[in-house]
């Protein structure tokens, strides 16, 4: 996994097409997730009070599926959490924000998937989240985790 998405992000690179990852839930049964990454230039005006930012937005969607059917299925946010870890630490970052059961974009719900998004500037440095970008809240993951982690091998 480490492989597939640390190149982008350690770089800030942006590919043509995002990466997808699918594996087999460890904390679940018969239970699957699609790991999607992408990386998209941030460029955002300055507003009053607000300065204008540049960088990037690193994005994570975790969809947990029941592997049979390809239906969404709950998986607590443990697992789903450190793949967005694992992912954010190939730029560096020890934290990112979450963003809940939510299409990023639209803020609106989305069963069966997680998102969780990184803000790096153009020094590759993480930021706090630009308000002018925000379509639903961010929370930042360090604050919410918990104790409960899984390690996810970082080579593939």
């Amino acid at each position: 996994m480490g492989d597939i998405a640390q190149h982008h992000v350690a770089t800030i690179c942006i590919p043509a097409d995002p990466h997808l990852i699918t594996v087999a839930a460890r904390t679940g049964t018969d239970i699957e997730l699609r790991i999607h990454s992408s990386i998209t230039a941030l460029g955002v005006a300055a507003e009053q009070w607000f300065p204008a930012v540049a960088g990037f937005a690193v994005t994570v969607l975790v969809h947990t599926l029941a592997a049979t059917t390809g239906r969404p299925r709950y998986l607590p946010p443990a697992e789903p959490a450190e793949w967005a870890r694992t992912i954010f630490s190939t730029a560096g970052a020890s934290h990112g924000y979450f963003l809940g059961a939510v299409d990023p974009d639209t803020g609106r719900h989305r069963d069966g998937q997680l998102a969780y998004r990184l803000y790096p500037g153009t020094d590759r440095q993480a930021i706090p989240v630009p308000r002018q970008v925000l379509t639903c809240p961010h929370y930042l993951r360090s604050t919410i985790d918990g104790s409960e982690q899984i390690t996810i091998p970082t080579t593939a």
